[in-house]
């Protein structure tokens, strides 16, 4: 029986020998670098989990939009809740982007963080990540435990500690659910005129109800 590396080079060979454009075969050797065939990897997995969501998205068909076996796919990243983690981030620094953000003067943090919002998402390149978390979460539990660790050690435990007030925590929460429901809604249903309102405008409507969650009194059952 081959040994795991025996599988691993056959696959490669395999990969290298596949026939490409206008029917020629790819030049013998491996591929040019482990790194490039990892950034193959990523790039359509990013893709993939943005577009098709976590549970829709396979290693075999990852590994037909990089052009490699399914099996360097397994080889580099493991399992698919492993390449998911992997290559599923979010589109700014936390550690930066927060204190500026959620800090300074309270009276304005509703505005500065619609901007921020509608900045990231109004942005493909960065919007694709996050469609890539929402839609993972929404469709595999274990997507969701893993997208919920990621935004509470990242991002919410962050943005507590910047406010630091009562209640920081529901707080966060309150306005993390007015940004999940503006995604799913003006960029994955496609409400109108919600969908095709200006940015402007948009950062302008959700604005003051960011402010009331982080700013003004909030009521906790129990």
């Amino acid at each position: 029986m081959n040994s795991a590396r025996d599988d691993i080079a056959a696959a490669e060979t395999r990969d290298q020998r596949r026939p490409g454009a206008g029917g020629r075969a790819r030049p013998s050797g491996r591929r040019p670098g482990d790194s490039g065939t990892r950034a193959a990897i990523r790039a359509a997995a990013s893709r993939q989990f943005a577009e098709r969501g976590y549970d829709r998205t396979s290693l075999r068909s990852i590994a037909a939009e990089a052009g490699v076996d399914p099996a360097l796919v397994s080889h580099f990243f493991g399992s698919k809740q492993q390449l998911f983690v992997a290559v599923v981030e979010l589109p700014f620094d936390p550690a930066r982007v927060v204190p500026v953000v959620f800090g300074g003067d309270r009276d304005t943090v509703g505005e500065r963080v619609a901007r921020f919002v509608l900045g990231v998402l109004e942005d493909p390149r960065a919007r694709q990540p996050m469609l890539g978390l929402i839609r993972a979460a929404a469709s595999e539990p274990e997507a969701a435990r893993m997208v919920r660790e990621l935004m509470t050690r990242e991002v919410f435990a962050r943005v507590v500690a910047t406010l630091g007030v009562a209640d920081a925590d529901l707080r966060a929460s309150l306005a993390a659910s007015q940004v999940i429901g503006l995604l799913m809604a003006r960029h994955v249903i496609g409400i109108e005129p919600l969908a095709s309102l200006p940015a402007e405008r948009l950062a302008a409507a959700i604005a003051p109800n960011l402010q009331r969650y982080l700013t003004e009194p909030v009521s906790r059952a129990g």
